[in-house]
This record gives C-alpha cells, structure tokens and sequence, in this order.
C-alpha cells in the first residue's frame, strides 16, 4: 500500500518549450531604455508644438473671432479631464508592472524554499544517491542565479537548456534513489518535494514571461501623444511651453520607470536573488558528509579513533 501512494507522486511534467518566448517578448521592447526615453520625449515635445501651431493657425484664419470662451472651455474642462485621465492611465499600467514584479519576487523565496527543502530530505538517501542529489542541486541553483543576470540572447538560451537538463537530471537521480526508499512512508514527501521544484521552475519562467500588454502600452503613448497636443493648444507663451516640456519630461521617467519594471531580462529593475544567494552559499559551505556525524557509523568510526588513541 506504501508503494502504491508514492508511486502516485512519481510523475514528471513535460519541459516548458516555451520559455524561449521570453526573448521574443523582450524583442518588442529591446530598445536602450534612453533611447526610448529620447524618442518618446521628441514625441510628445512635437506633439505639443503641433497643438500650439494649430492653435495660430485658428487665430489666424478667423482674427476677428475672439476665442477667449474657447480658451476657457479648453484650460477650465477639457484640459484637466484628459490630463485626469492620462494620470489614471499610468497609475493602471504601474499597477499592472509592479503585480506582476511582486509576483516574480515571490517566487524567488518559494523556489529557495523548496530548493532547500529537497535538498535536506535527499541527505536522507544512501550513497550514491545522495552525493548526486547534492551535485545537482548545487548546480541548478547556481544557474538559476545566473538566469536572472544580464546576458546575450546565445548565452540565456545556453543557461535555459542547461537549467532544463539539470531537471532532467535532478528527476532520473530521484527515479534511482526511489528504488531505494520506495517502501517508507518518507517517499512520498521525497517524491512530492522533487516535484515542487520541478513545478516551481514553471512558475518562475511562466511569472517573467508575464508582461503588461503591448496594446496598454501602445494606447498610452498615443493617449500621453494626445494629451501633449492638447496642452500645446493651450499653451499661448514662450515660458508656458517650456513648462509643459518640463511636465512631458515627468511623463516620459514614469513611462520608461514601467518599461523597465516590466522587462525583467533586460531593465535595471530585477527581482532580488538574495534568498537563492543565501541558499547557495549555504549549499557550497556545507558538504553532505556534515549530515553524518550522529549516524551510527559515524559514531562507531568515532569511538574506534577514540580507542585507537
């Protein structure tokens, strides 16, 4: 009946195939974030101009109209309701970005979890089992570090298919050690422990090829385009021109601030690895043999040196 109930948890997903989207999610927006921010300024600083030259324009061609009332009804109601909704519009789309930031950081403490977790219960297996649990674990979660670092396309997807060998690996080790064990009741949790980190592997990839929607994205540059015309046309002065370019300027950080949070390959704002860190380091300054020293063949090896002496 034992091994009936773990034979239950032996199962090994199928490698994600399509983690490699996430270098063609990241192609749409693979733009140097300054040159984004450059273009996006030029945008916005013609889109307003282009307001301010419709504006003479008008002025020019009916002189004798006054547009003191259009004047009013532009500064007074259209001009504050669509920069209301331009404020709206990015408050939404941060909140989409740093959701799924937050969902990314989450996972990096899961998966440490249950890294160390599988790691602890595989000390639990004999030899050779147990020394290649240990070599692999130590190996999966130093290229996982690695996979969140900066990095040539050729060189993410070498990490990628060494991260899905290392699982390969990490499951056939299992398969052997449960042959071992399969008759305790601990196999089941040995099995259920290895399958949590294969399954939180899908999890993480499945969290950073989230993004917010181009279309979002796409919408609220020609909204911020819109919204620049509209306060070119209300811009009568030399000096209320320049304020509006130092709004515009506020505008672009807060829209390139976005593009970075949401492009966890390539911006500067990354989930922080400090668990994986610390699980590293804690995985190569202990050897598996520091888990042996109250079994009793470390303790009968003990007393025989103690006689000895």
């Amino acid at each position: 009946m034992r091994v009936q109930q773990a034979s239950v948890c032996l199962h090994r997903p199928e490698p994600l195939e399509g983690e490699l989207m996430i270098q063609s999610l990241d192609s749409v927006t693979q733009f140097p974030l300054m040159l984004m921010g450059i273009l996006l300024f030029m945008l916005v600083v013609a889109a307003t101009w282009g307001g301010m030259r419709f504006r003479r324009y008008i002025d020019d061609a009916s002189p004798a109209v006054k547009q003191d009332d259009a004047d009013d009804a532009v500064k007074s109601t259209i001009l504050p309701a669509v920069l209301g909704l331009l404020s709206l519009l990015l408050g939404f789309t941060f909140s989409l970005a740093v959701d799924r930031y937050e969902t990314r950081r989450g996972s990096v403490l899961e998966e440490a979890n249950a890294i160390g977790t599988a790691y602890l219960q595989s000390q639990l297996l004999g030899e050779p089992h147990r020394g290649r649990l240990s070599e692999i674990f130590v190996r999966y979660t130093d290229n996982r570090i690695a996979l969140t670092s900066p990095a040539k396309a050729e060189e993410h997807a070498r990490q990628l298919a060494l991260n899905d060998q290392l699982l390969t690996d990490l499951w056939a080790a299992s398969a052997a050690g449960f042959d071992s064990i399969q008759h305790l009741d601990f196999s089941s949790t040995f099995v259920s422990s290895i399958n949590s980190v294969i399954d939180l592997d899908t999890s993480r990839k499945t969290a950073r090829m989230a993004r917010v929607p181009n279309e979002v994205f796409a919408a609220l540059i020609i909204y911020v385009l819109i919204a620049a015309a509209f306060i070119g046309y209300g811009t009568l002065t030399r000096t209320g021109f320049y304020m509006a370019c130092v709004m515009h300027i506020l505008v672009v950080l807060s829209l390139l601030l976005i593009l970075d949070i949401d492009r966890p390959n390539l911006g500067g704002i990354r989930e922080p690895q400090l668990p994986m860190i610390m699980l590293s380091q804690a995985l190569h300054s202990k050897s598996p043999e520091a888990f042996d020293r109250w079994r009793p063949e470390q303790l009968e090896a003990g007393a025989k040196r103690q006689l000895s002496k």
